[in-house]
């Protein structure tokens, strides 16, 4: 069985995070002047590696989440690794934080509902009305076995979010749903993992960021 490759890029920065708005995919406005700066740095990145060795990534699958700064972030990276058409998936978009709370500030989110515990009980609603992380992290993991298991062999690339990445890597890793470790994935970071056999899966790379570089 030939191991499938699963290419996870986090979204640019985005105008929500530089605005200090909890920004569902209700509310998402896409990237910031910095985030549209990486996200042109990282395709151009994509594309030199191609050009120096031919097919270095050439995906069969290209994915995006639904939110608009996945969505963006996919069109400028595009280019560069061949064009492939784009798949919407709205399984891969971050933690739904519910009506209620999509768009609201956090100063406004903090004193309305406090300092919320994300860290110990996956099944806890800690945006009121929103997703718990269990639902979350239940709705990813599904997505990404549906995804490999369609595509066997094959190079996958999807243009995503922080809490999918972690989500991702606790799925590989076999790692508790919360806890254990933390990590901070960097806006436009390419994290690489391997499905090598079924319950098997590599870790290749993590938080990639050599194209930012200078970036400001």
């Amino acid at each position: 069985m030939s191991s499938t490759r699963v290419i996870l890029i986090r979204h640019g920065e985005s105008q929500v995070a530089v605005d200090k708005i909890i920004g569902g995919f209700r509310t998402c406005n896409g990237l910031s002047d910095l985030g549209r700066r990486q996200a042109t740095a990282l395709g151009k990145r994509f594309a030199h590696e191609n050009e120096q060795v031919p097919n270095t990534l050439s995906p069969t699958v290209f994915i995006a989440s639904h939110f608009a700064r996945a969505q963006e972030t996919a069109q400028l990276i595009a280019h560069g690794i061949g064009n492939p058409a784009l798949i919407t998936d709205p399984e891969f978009g971050e933690h739904d934080p519910g009506p209620l709370c999509d768009g609201m500030p956090y100063s406004d989110f903090l004193e309305k509902f406090g300092h919320r515990n994300w860290e110990t009980d996956p099944y806890d609603e800690t945006y009121p009305g929103g997703e718990t992380v269990a639902a979350f992290q239940l709705r990813v993991g599904s997505a990404l076995r549906r995804v490999v298991d369609a595509h066997p062999g094959e190079t996958i690339v999807i243009s995503c979010h922080a809490g999918v990445i972690d989500t991702c890597l606790r799925y590989a890793l076999r790692a508790a749903p919360t806890g254990e470790f933390e990590v901070h994935t960097v806006n436009t970071s390419v994290t690489e993992i391997v499905h090598v056999r079924p319950g098997r899966w590599k870790l290749v790379r993590y938080n990639d960021t050599g194209h930012l570089l200078g970036i400001q």
